[in-house]
């Protein structure tokens, strides 16, 4: 700020000494201090209208400008927020009594202080419906719109009181899950022991060593889930993250061709995406948000999760960076399966092995407790005799440990 006395806050239309001594008796002692305090709080202490209040706020900023006192651009964008917030906030409709009155069909334009400047702002940050907003860290909300701290803390309350997210009860739960849909990965076996096949709503990862079908399947979940519900898919496309180069449309068409559909149309139902190093595939998972109701996409793939971690960070020196990055690029994925209904995210995992195990088998999931925990659903991939594979569910928080063989054929994946 520059060396112009700001301090005086008579100077302020409309504030005369009395109401000047309050704020200072408060801490309010700048025109700065003034205009970013909360409306409500100044209305409080001078026991004033909120409206009084934001044409006091708008008074300072044009002294400011005219005595070319030079402010933050933060401080700016600040003041414009919470401008607009209660502007907006009076204007909206009161929505609890409207959804008491039966109206459900609610959007992000709805909720309070969310006017075209808000909304444009969390629409380029990808937050593009109530649920997204509701379940998204505010931290992560503000370094992907720029919006100021209180007032990301407003819309989030108002989203998760619209939405009721609260505590409900254990039979609400089963009845959800009772209802969840899942994709085929084309071996009965393996469908059978994963309860019906791949699970929506959940991040289920394959680890195992090299052809063992991590690839393979992840080509032949794009073709099922396009497939209608009654044969085991979800009438959707697929988003395909390749971080290893792996992905290849003839053996998409290979798999078309097996269960006599047209591949051209599969091909064209498979959105892919090559990641060319790991801020690369933490972007696209974040820019997946901003199509996947739009394309109707239900299964995202990455293939494989952790190629470009292992070779970025390297030493013990960049261990912690490393997890940590993971651990958020992990929950962005597992937030995108609680903001889309029927969406089913499948990753790949690679092995390390370990060389103080003298008995049993020395592989381990790269990746560490992070993966450990991020992943909902495990699945250990081994080879078999000559083509035939075997799965192997060693982590499912409701399904037991249990093992199916599968084969990989020119057709795909089958018993």
């Amino acid at each position: 700020m520059s060396n112009n006395n700001n301090s005086d806050l008579t100077q302020i239309p409309g504030i005369g000494n009395a109401t000047a001594k309050k704020l200072m008796a408060e801490g309010i002692n700048s025109y700065e201090d003034f205009i970013n305090a909360d409306p409500k709080k100044i209305a409080k202490i001078v026991k004033s209208s909120e409206k009084k209040v934001l044409d006091w706020i708008s008074n300072a900023k044009e002294l400011i400008s005219s005595q070319d006192i030079e402010l933050s651009s933060e401080t700016n964008e600040e003041i414009e927020e919470t401008m607009e917030f209660v502007i907006e906030e009076s204007e909206k409709p009161d929505i609890q009594k409207e959804k008491s009155q039966g109206k459900i069909d609610y959007g992000i334009s709805d909720l309070p202080g969310v006017g075209p400047a808000t909304l444009k702002k969390l629409k380029e940050a990808g937050l593009l419906s109530l649920r997204a907003i509701a379940i998204t860290p505010k931290q992560i909300i503000m370094d992907d719109s720029g919006l100021g701290d209180k007032t990301i803390e407003k819309i989030i309350k108002a989203a998760q009181e619209l939405l009721n997210i609260n505590f409900k009860s254990a039979s609400e739960v089963w009845e959800e899950r009772r209802l969840l849909k899942r994709i085929s990965t084309g071996s009965s076996n393996l469908d059978e022991v994963l309860a019906g096949g791949i699970e929506t709503r959940a991040l289920t990862e394959f680890f195992g060593e090299y052809r063992t079908g991590k690839t393979q399947i992840m080509h032949q979940l794009c073709v099922n889930v396009q497939l209608p519900e009654e044969k085991g898919g979800l009438n959707g496309k697929a988003l395909y993250i390749d971080t290893e180069g792996t992905f290849r449309p003839e053996r998409i068409i290979q798999m078309a061709d097996a269960l006599d559909l047209d591949y051209n149309k599969v091909l064209k139902n498979i959105i892919f995406a090559r990641a060319y190093n790991s801020d690369h595939q933490i972007m696209l998972a974040k820019d997946a948000s901003n199509i996947i109701d739009e394309e109707n996409i239900k299964l995202i793939i990455v293939d494989s999760l952790i190629g470009h971690f292992r070779s970025e960070y390297i030493g013990r020196g960049t261990l912690a960076d490393r997890q940590q990055t993971l651990n958020s690029h992990l929950h962005d994925l597992l937030r995108l399966t609680e903001i889309h209904d029927d969406l089913a995210i499948v990753v790949s995992n690679q092995v390390q092995s370990k060389p103080d195990v003298f008995y049993g088998n020395p592989l381990r999931a790269t990746g560490g407790n992070i993966v450990a925990h991020g992943s909902t659903i495990r699945i250990y991939l081994r080879k078999g005799k000559e083509n035939q594979r075997v799965a192997k569910i060693v982590d499912a928080p409701h399904l037991p440990e249990a093992e199916a063989v599968f084969t990989l054929s020119e057709d795909g994946i089958r018993d």
